[in-house]
């Protein structure tokens, strides 16, 4: 694709639709801006050969004119000496250089107008790179607040998860803790129970053994 075909194409370009259907903005953010940055400095280096021309023919049209003006003061040496003849070749060689010298200011003419519309270009391309450098950063700037937002919900998660593994850790030796007290209890109970039916026994006995004696 040729530099003025890419100019147009990222001039006319929308960038905000474009990052609109991209999968991934960013990625997509980072090619935009190699291509405006490959394309302006070729365009830059194209505008720089035309400046060096437009600079050549300047300085080749200085020289034409003091050709004219040479050309010029040896037609009036000639006539000076009586000699209309060279007077006249002196002038045709000086029509020869002012019509060198029209060609010359239409190709200036034609440089300047390329140099001018080269640099209007190029401020172009500069305000699209400024704005993709700034959508760049932008994109950037969210995807590390996604980033920072998403680590603290894992953090507040584990932290959740810790706090959650910790009360069941508790309740588990509570209830350990309280099947233990009944056991305990139960066997109290039952040892008690015993040496209460010793006692009884004994009571009953001794009752029996009253009413016998009766």
């Amino acid at each position: 694709m040729g530099i003025f075909s890419r100019f147009m194409d990222i001039v006319n370009a929308n960038i905000n639709a474009l990052l609109d259907k991209a999968e991934d903005p960013e990625k997509m953010v980072r090619l935009m801006l190699q291509e405006v940055e490959d394309t302006l400095i070729e365009l830059k280096a194209s505008c720089a050969g035309e400046m060096a021309k437009q600079a050549s023919a300047e300085r080749h049209l200085r020289e034409v004119e003091a050709l004219i003006e040479r050309w010029l003061q040896r037609a009036e040496l000639a006539l000076s000496k009586k000699r209309e003849d060279l007077a006249r070749e002196a002038l045709l060689e000086k029509h020869r250089c002012q019509a060198d010298l029209e060609s010359l200011k239409e190709e200036i003419a034609t440089y300047s107008k390329g140099v001018s519309k080269c640099k209007e270009d190029i401020t172009k391309l500069e305000e699209k790179l400024a704005t993709l450098r700034v959508k760049h950063k932008n994109i950037v700037e969210r995807s590390r607040e996604r980033d920072k937002m998403r680590e603290t919900r894992e953090d507040l998660q584990r932290a959740t998860n810790e706090r959650f593994e910790q009360m069941e850790q508790q309740i588990d030796r509570m209830e350990a803790d309280a099947f233990g007290e009944r056991s305990a209890h139960d066997l109290e109970k039952k040892f008690f129970d015993l040496e209460q039916m010793d006692e009884v026994e004994a009571e009953l006995e001794e009752l029996k053994q009253r009413r016998k004696e009766t």
